[in-house]
């Protein structure tokens, strides 16, 4: 599986990439606007060069603010057209549906921006993905990367229940069991299982369409998005750190370098 930082500090994004540990890199405009502020820089073209010439040679996600058919496919070719040639690694993120309610006329709008958008070669990194079903309208439309959201689903089954949480507490991947029945959204049960459903739906009908487990909190998340078969999965730097860590390996390091022998040391 491949690990991407959901980022848009240069600062993290130049250290995860030093320690040759991510495979790319997903944005968004709330990500850009928070790194932008915290650095207190103005040219925001020159910010994602940077960020795509730090990335070459792995994708990097910009995500579309429209939300109609239309405008997505004019502002999706024009950042594919202005941030590509620094580094061939541009993807376009589109939404799965741009409607701001049912009642809304744009639900197909994502599908459209999707096929036109790819039909112009511009590779698609489709968004807001929370059903399988979502999953396999945007590969039918040509998608090359779907994101499930699996930490929001965790979020959304536990708000429904009314259960206090903060976002980085573990949610079981097989549902949460309340008097003997699982909580689910539509059999959805945990955002893991989302992307579990995804992937053997993708599976199943042979389509070329990489699944990336998203909005993951924690490493047991990032584990299980890896155990049901996720392509990708993008996470908070914090997150890539604590995948390193436990408490037996500090103990370990402690006991080696206590055992170690002096003329072993000088042998090099």
């Amino acid at each position: 599986m491949k690990i991407f930082i959901d980022s848009a500090d240069l600062t993290e994004i130049e250290h995860a990439y030093s320690q040759v540990i991510v495979d790319g890199i997903t944005t968004n405009p709330s990500l850009l606007k928070k790194a932008l502020e915290k650095r207190r820089e103005k040219d925001l073209k020159q910010y994602l060069r940077k960020i795509l010439l730090v990335a070459k040679g792995t994708p990097v996600s910009l995500e579309v603010t429209a939300y109609t058919a239309r405008s997505m496919i004019e502002e999706g070719t024009k950042l594919y057209q202005l941030f590509n040639p620094v580094a061939k690694n541009v993807y376009i993120k589109i939404p799965i549906n741009p409607a701001f309610k049912d009642a809304d006329t744009t639900h197909f709008d994502g599908l459209a921006a999707i096929r036109e958008l790819t039909q112009r070669k511009i590779p698609i990194n489709c968004t807001l993905i929370f059903t399988p079903e979502q999953a396999l309208l945007a590969a039918k439309a040509g998608a090359k990367i779907v994101s499930p959201f699996a930490g929001r689903i965790d979020d959304y089954l536990r708000m429904q229940q009314g259960l206090k949480f903060e976002k980085s507490d573990y949610f079981p991947a097989t549902g949460w069991i309340d008097q003997g029945k699982v909580w689910n959204d539509n059999g959805v049960v945990s955002g893991i299982d989302l992307v579990r459903q995804c992937v053997q739906v993708l599976r199943q009908y042979n389509l070329n369409t990489e699944v990336l487990a998203a909005s993951l909190r924690n490493t047991r998340q990032v584990r299980e998005a890896a155990l049901v078969g996720a392509h990708m999965a993008t996470m908070p730097l914090e997150v890539i750190q604590d995948l390193l860590k436990h408490p037996l390996t500090y103990k370990g390091m402690e006991k080696f370098t206590a055992d170690l022998v002096p003329e072993y040391a000088e042998l090099v």
